[in-house]
Order: C-alpha cells, then structure tokens, then sequence
C-alpha cells in the first residue's frame, strides 16, 4: 500500500528567454524606426517566451525509445520542448540527491523504474500530487491510489534463454529452478545497484515466502554472471555467453525481432514487474506542461507507441506487442509495496553478497 506522504519544498530548473535582435534600415526616421523594430523584437522575444515551455525530463527509458516518444509528443505539442538527461535508475537517484543537497532538482518529469522509487521520492515530499492527468483508462497495477505518480509500462522480468545453445529438455521453468547446480556458470543477471528493476526484483524475491533469502544465497552459488544493467544482460544471453538469464521482457521481444535466438520464459511463481511510472518534481514551475507529457505517455497514441516499442500497455484498448501473451494469463508477483519499498537497500545489499 502507498505510504504517508509530507511535503517539502525543491526548487525546479528556469529557462532564459531568448532575445532576437533587431534591425533598423536606412530612413529619414531612422531612431524612430529603430526603436519602433526593436520594441516590436522584443514583444516578439517575448511572446515567443511565453508561448515556448522548456521541460527537463530524467529517465532510464532506451535512448532511441524516449526519443520517438519526445518527437510524437512535441508533434502534438508544438509549444512543448523536451529535454532529456537519460542513464540507468540508480545514476538518475544519485544525481537527484546530488541536486537536492545543492538546493534544487534541476528536472520537471521524473520517468523511470519501480513504484517502489517512486514511493521513496513520494514520501520525502519531492514529488507534486497530480492535478489534470487522465488515468480513467489506465488499468489498477499501473495507479497510486495518493495519485503521486502513475505507471506508463508494464515490465515483467522473465528468464530469457539462448535457444541454439540452450536445450529444450533442460530449460528452467521457475526461479527455484535456477538454484539447480546443472546451471552454474551459465546465467547471467543485471546489477540491482545499478538498475532499479533489478533492485525492485532483488526486495521482491526476498520478501517472498516460497523464496526469499535462502532463494538468493542459494542462486549465488551458481555464480551468475552480473552485468550492469538489463541492457547488456539481453545482449549475453543473445551472444550465448551466459545462455540463460533473468531480464526484463521486452529486450527479449527487441532481440527476437533484431533475428537473435532468444526466447521466454515466464516464471511459475510469478513475474515481478516494475511499471516504469512518470511524476512531476513537487516545485516545478512548469506542472501543467509536465502533466501534459505524462498524459501523452498514457494517452491511445503514447500507449500504441510503447506497444510498437514492445511493451506491454498500461490500458487494454491499444493491443499488446505481438506474440505476448495477455497481461491476464501472466501470472504477477503482487507483493506488499509498503514491505518492498522499506526492505529494498537491505534486498539490494543482500544481492551483492550472496553474489560475491
């Protein structure tokens, strides 16, 4: 369940105007004129201030995702401009704390990771409760019910395998099954000190009766392989390294579809899953703006744009990425958010350990 929430004041990032500089032509007038250019200049300058918002968006989204996202949206929203500063979920928390201690979230739409990331930022008062976004369509998992932020995605993490090195008769069908020692040295999985999936994953996994710690120790005694983030896991089961792995889904459908021998496989226990939210920082001068590009990211054409990206949709009236199952017939890990959210650090340190 969402936690309780205080507020706190972050002061949000400015834009300059830009001036245009007149120019006067020769005239028997000549002052005249070129006062006459240079007021009309600058309340041109200036209504093309007021009329251009400037929006900093932080996210973990694929750089070439985010940007088809940002040309749709800017197409709709010719007065909107977007800037990016994209790296992976703990990059972007570390950067958010480093501005912070300096006095300033220099950011106005935070787009990235977990519910769990979310309830943290929720509950130090840095972020806004969204005013005018339009979730009537967005399924139950993706909402908060304190309307703090919303998820855009649904992101199940899945064991993915190699099928040309992989086979069929020894593929794993759940998370115990990775503990068995036939698979030692062949998996590979993404860092949760550096993805906030993998992070939320970790706290899932621990808190989880039929797994838990034991789970996780158990799983580092077959030395997985961990690389950074999602990213370069996909691309090691992909090149065969490590044929087995624990990824997100859609890199394994971005993969498929590329022509690599990659294929999925939804856990028996269940699927955590992170649903990639979006919320506006709490002092933002920009809000409507900013909840503008939220209500993008959920409206039919943000929606059939994440779909075509692979992902599987946060409302049910847009399809789903082919070949994938219905969200209905994947089974999900619904854990206590509240339990997650406090448990996550103590998860991730946990994850290194056994790991090591």
């Amino acid at each position: 369940m969402s936690l309780k929430r205080t507020a706190l004041t972050v002061a949000t990032l400015s834009v300059s105007a830009v001036l245009l500089a007149a120019c006067s032509e020769p005239a028997e007038d000549t002052a005249a004129t070129s006062e006459s250019s240079q007021a009309s200049s600058s309340a041109s300058s200036a209504s093309d201030s007021e009329e251009k918002t400037t929006i900093t968006v932080y996210t973990s989204e694929p750089e070439e995702k985010v940007d088809e996202i940002n040309a749709a949206f800017m197409a709709a929203n010719p007065d909107i401009e977007v800037e990016v500063y994209r790296a992976g979920t703990g990059d972007l928390t570390a950067r958010i704390e480093a501005e912070k201690a300096s006095g300033s979230i220099e950011a106005d739409v935070f787009w990235a990771a977990d519910a769990a990331t979310f309830e943290t930022y929720a509950e130090a008062g840095d972020l806004a409760e969204l005013q005018d976004v339009d979730t009537a369509d967005i399924i139950d998992e993706a909402l908060d019910e304190e309307n703090f932020y919303v998820g855009t995605r649904i992101i199940p993490t899945v064991i993915a395998y190699n099928t040309e090195v992989v086979d069929q008769a020894d593929l794993p069908t759940s998370w115990a099954d990775l503990t068995d020692p036939k698979y030692a040295g062949q998996l590979v999985m993404p860092d949760p000190a550096v993805s906030g999936a993998a992070a939320f994953n970790a706290s899932v996994w621990k808190n989880d009766p039929a797994l838990g710690e034991d789970w996780i120790n158990a799983l580092g005694e077959n030395q997985p392989m961990i690389a950074q983030s999602n990213g370069p896991t996909s691309q090691e089961i992909a090149g065969g390294g490590h044929p087995i792995g624990v990824v997100v889904d859609y890199l394994v459908r971005d993969l498929a579809a590329a022509g690599s021998p990659v294929d999925t496989i939804y856990a028996s226990e269940g699927s955590p899953y992170i649903t990639e939210p979006a919320g506006v920082f709490a002092d933002s001068e920009k809000k409507e703006a900013a909840e503008r590009y939220i209500n993008f990211l959920l409206s039919v054409e943000g929606q059939e744009i994440a779909v075509e990206q692979a992902y599987l949709p946060v409302r049910e009236d847009v399809g789903t990425p082919e070949g994938t199952p219905a969200l209905s017939d994947i089974a999900l890990m619904t854990p206590d958010l509240a339990v997650v959210t406090a448990d996550k650090d103590a998860a991730v340190e946990l994850f290194q350990n056994a790991m090591n």
